[in-house]
C-alpha cells in the first residue's frame, strides 16, 4: 500500500481564507485592522525567516503587523519589557514570542509576560490549562494546526490509540491533551521511553514531535496508520523515516508542506479571534 499524502498547504489556505474574511469584517466594524505582535531576541537565522513569513501572510490576509527586535545580548528582563509594554497596547491583539531565545534568556518567563488574551501562539501556563480543561483560551499553534489536518482528512481520534514521540511543552505535550479531548487513548513517548519501537508499532496515530531527524523508521509503522510528522530538522527531514513510512501508513504528512503551513494559519486565525474579543474581556483575563 501507499500513503495518501496530507496537504498541509490545501488546509491551511481553508483556513486563511476564513481567517481574511474575518479580518476584513473587523476592519470595517472597526476602522483598524488585527495586529500581530512579533518579539524577536538575538540573531538566529531561522528565526529571522520565520518571523518574516509569519509577517509577510498578515499583509495576505489583511492583518497588520509590528516586529519588536532586541540583540543577541538582551537580557531576560529586556525581553519582559517588552512583551509588558506590547501586552498593555489596546491597538495589538496578539503577541508571538519566537524562539529559541539566547541561552541567557529564560524563555517561559518571557513567555508568562505575554497577557493570556493576547497568547495567540498559545505559550503560557494559562493557555496550556486552559486547553487541558476543554476552557476558554487560545491552543498552541502546531497542535491545534495538527488537528485540523487530522479533521480535514476525516480522522476521528475517538477510540484510537494515539502515541506522541516528544513532550515539549508548546508541541507534544499540548497535541497529547487535545488527542484526549477527542477520546484518543494517548502514550507520551521520550528519550526514557523502553522501547519506542514497540509503542510505536501499536499505534493507529502516531505525531512525531520530538526534533531528530528519522527517529522513527518507517518499519515501525502500524499499517493504516495516520502518521503526522511535526519535526524539521537540516536538509527538510522529519522526525520519521519518511519514504519506508509512506508505503506503510494509510495517511501521512510530508516535510516540509505538512504541518508547518497549518502552524502559521492558526497563529492568524487566533490573533483575529483575540481582536474580535471585547475589551472588557481582555482586561478581565490580564
Amino acid at each position: 500500500m501507499s500513503a495518501q499524502v496530507i496537504d498541509g498547504i490545501a488546509v491551511a489556505n481553508l483556513i486563511l481564507s476564513d481567517t481574511a474574511a474575518r479580518a476584513a469584517q473587523f476592519a470595517e466594524a472597526n476602522g483598524r485592522k488585527p495586529c500581530l505582535a512579533t518579539v524577536l531576541v538575538g540573531d538566529d537565522p531561522a528565526s529571522h525567516t520565520y518571523v518574516r513569513m509569519k509577517t509577510n501572510r498578515c499583509r495576505t490576509v489583511g492583518l497588520d503587523s509590528r516586529r519588536h527586535q532586541l540583540p543577541e545580548t538582551a537580557t531576560t528582563a529586556d525581553a519582559v519589557a517588552v512583551v509588558s509594554t506590547t501586552a498593555a497596547d489596546d491597538t495589538v491583539d496578539g503577541i508571538l514570542v519566537q524562539h529559541p531565545m539566547p541561552a541567557q534568556v529564560d524563555e517561559q518567563e518571557v513567555f508568562e509576560a505575554i497577557t493570556p488574551a493576547k497568547d495567540v501562539d498559545g505559550v503560557t501556563g494559562a493557555s496550556f490549562a486552559a486547553m487541558a480543561l476543554g476552557h476558554n483560551g487560545f491552543s498552541s499553534c502546531t497542535p491545534a494546526g495538527i488537528m485540523h489536518l487530522l479533521d480535514a482528512y476525516d480522522v476521528d481520534p475517538a477510540g484510537q490509540r494515539a502515541v506522541v514521540v516528544g513532550r515539549s511543552p508548546i508541541l507534544g505535550k499540548p497535541v497529547g491533551m487535545l488527542l484526549l479531548a477527542r477520546d484518543a487513548t494517548v502514550t507520551y513517548c521520550h528519550s526514557k521511553t523502553v522501547d519506542l519501537a514497540g509503542v510505536v508499532r501499536e499505534a493507529d496515530i502516531v505525531v512525531a514531535a520530538v526534533g531528530r531527524p528519522e527517529l522513527i523508521m518507517g518499519s515501525w509503522i502500524k499499517p493504516g496508520a495516520v502518521v503526522v510528522d511535526a519535526g524539521y530538522n537540516p536538509g527538510n527531514v522529519g522526525d520519521v523515516e519518511y519514504a519506508t513510512a509512506a508505503q506503510r501508513a494509510g495517511l501521512i504528512t510530508p516535510v516540509p508542506g505538512g504541518v508547518g503551513p497549518t502552524t502559521i494559519a492558526v497563529l492568524l486565525a487566533q490573533t483575529v479571534k483575540a481582536a474580535g474579543t471585547p475589551r472588557a474581556t481582555r482586561r478581565s483575563t490580564k
